[in-house]
């Protein structure tokens, strides 16, 4: 498995990165609440400044370079937090998606992954308006995933390819890794270079797992508000320093 590399450009020059930048960079935007807590507000207001570096970091990655970057924006377990923040959250997304002319004047294709049936119909409507108008673009990707979990996204996988085993268009054994990732949300886009998780944490939450199995980690405790361009350098500058052997010597 071959690994593509970025040449820099003036910004990474501008800012001394390595010529090595990942071409998937995933986020596990955590730490929100906690960033609210200690500064004894409720927990919106975290995810409201956590809005804010998730828009600065998105700019941040489009000019340096990143060819694909993915954001855990809402997972399918957090359904089961209080109505009043999911509902902070929706609204917030509302907001997020309707401020999105920046996105498509810098050419930047914005894909949705997750089951989108449950979220709110003018959010479902917004975002599959923006699929179409930024479908054409390709200076970088940004992937949302919303109304998502790992385990969810390959038992649809499965669910689709035993639907058409059962319909004789496939046979058991012509179900190879490239099959299943073909029936993904992320089926036009690469694996997972760098998965970088602020807050602490030490865990995936169900993110990404199948497109993360030859990840590089990058852990932080810094809490996501606060995760700064200087943090995603630091985790880039970490990314560059490690062999990525794939399996091989």
């Amino acid at each position: 498995m071959a690994f593509p590399f970025l040449k820099k450009n003036t910004a990474q020059e501008e800012t001394g990165l390595p010529e090595i930048l990942p071409k998937h960079v995933a986020f596990i935007m955590d730490g929100n609440g906690r960033w609210a807590k200690k500064r004894g507000m409720p927990r919106k207001f975290g995810h409201r400044e956590g809005a804010k570096t998730f828009h600065d970091i998105t700019r941040y990655c489009r000019s340096i370079g990143i060819q694909n970057a993915s954001f855990y924006v809402f997972s399918t377990e957090n359904w089961r937090r209080p109505e009043e923040e999911v509902d902070a959250i929706m609204n917030l997304l509302w907001e997020y998606l309707n401020d999105c002319d920046e996105y498509l004047e810098q050419e930047v294709r914005m894909i949705f992954i997750g089951d989108k049936s449950r979220l709110p119909e003018r959010i479902r409507n917004r975002m599959l308006e923006l699929e179409e108008d930024s479908k054409k673009y390709d200076k970088m990707n940004l992937i949302l995933a919303i109304n998502y979990g790992g385990r969810d996204e390959i038992t649809q996988a499965a669910r689709q390819l035993a639907e058409k085993a059962a319909r004789g268009e496939i046979r058991p054994e012509e179900i190879t890794e490239d099959t299943i990732s073909q029936h993904l949300y992320t089926r036009e886009i690469p694996d997972v270079d760098l998965m970088i998780r602020p807050s602490g944490e030490l865990r995936l939450s169900n993110f990404l797992i199948w497109q993360c199995a030859y990840a590089e980690y990058y852990f932080t405790d810094v809490l996501w508000p606060d995760f700064a361009r200087s943090e995603l350098d630091k985790a880039l500058r970490d990314f560059a320093g490690r062999g990525r052997r794939f399996g091989g010597v």
